[in-house]
């Protein structure tokens, strides 16, 4: 299993400098990737939240070796050619470490989409992010593309330069119980199933993602987990992520779970 740390860009952790350091003292400590999340704000008491691309970027700048990313991005509320240039841009930047989050969203939590005048049909969003994964994966070639689709146009375009090693990986997201975000991520290189209780809901996704890809090698299934529970039953269900969620954690805590080092556990 891979570790990584899963960081909110509230507040204290808003500041993409600090983040930058904190994920060169994640590099150090062993840690094998470093991922954040994508809010435009978020409840109460949070008060500062940062962009992620920004942030990420400086994140690239300052590792080597670790892997990066949105976790997750809402697809649906990003142009597909912006997210095309952004996601090249950033890839080539870390060197090729980029993997790209993707998910629907929810308007549940911070009401994000209902405040903003965006799309709240959860179908509506899955045909955008289904279109916006399609335009991505064929700019990724260099090849022109050419998609004329209910929700988006690109005609003949070509989008050089092609990230490092000719593609980002896609993890979906998806609740584990809801079989069409499975089916889509069988189609992708990862699925982050969320809201996880325990390891025992993983049994179903992972059977029904080795049915429709016949192996699961090669392929990701990350989970999130608080810095103190034990990963090795999520590692013996199937998971070969396990991103450390530092939800509600303040800026010593967090610092404290890097140091600590993958597979740690601090009891915070």
């Amino acid at each position: 299993m891979k570790y990584a740390i899963w960081v909110p860009l509230f507040d204290e952790l808003s500041d993409p400098l600090e983040v930058a350091r904190l994920a060169a003292a994640a590099e150090e400590a062993g840690w094998d990737g470093f991922f954040v999340w994508d809010q435009l704000w978020w409840r109460p008491p949070v008060r500062e939240v940062s962009d992620p691309w920004i942030t990420l970027s400086a994140v690239a700048t300052a590792t080597e070796r670790l892997r990066i990313g949105p976790m997750v991005t809402p697809v649906a509320r990003r142009r597909p050619v912006k997210l095309l240039r952004e996601t090249t841009t950033l890839d080539r930047l870390s060197g090729g470490r980029l993997i790209l989050g993707a998910g629907l969203g929810s308007d549940r939590f911070a009401q994000e989409y209902s405040k903003t005048g965006e799309e709240l049909d959860d179908r509506i969003r899955a045909e955008r992010m289904e279109e916006t994964l399609a335009i991505l994966t064929a700019g990724w070639t260099g090849e022109p593309v050419n998609h004329h689709g209910k929700h988006y146009l690109v005609d003949d375009v070509r989008f050089l330069p092609r990230p490092v090693r000719g593609r980002v990986p896609v993890w979906l997201a998806g609740f584990p119980g809801n079989s069409r975000p499975i089916g889509r991520a069988a189609r992708y290189d990862g699925f982050f199933p969320v809201n996880l209780t325990s390891p025992d809901q993983l049994a179903g996704p992972v059977a029904v993602l080795r049915a429709l890809r016949g192996t699961l090698d090669d392929y990701d299934i990350a989970v999130a987990l608080e810095p103190s529970a034990d990963p090795r039953p999520y590692a013996e269900a199937g998971a070969t992520w396990c991103l450390t969620d530092l939800v509600d954690l303040g800026l010593a805590d967090v610092r404290a779970v890097i140091a600590a080092g993958p597979g740690g556990s601090i009891g915070v």
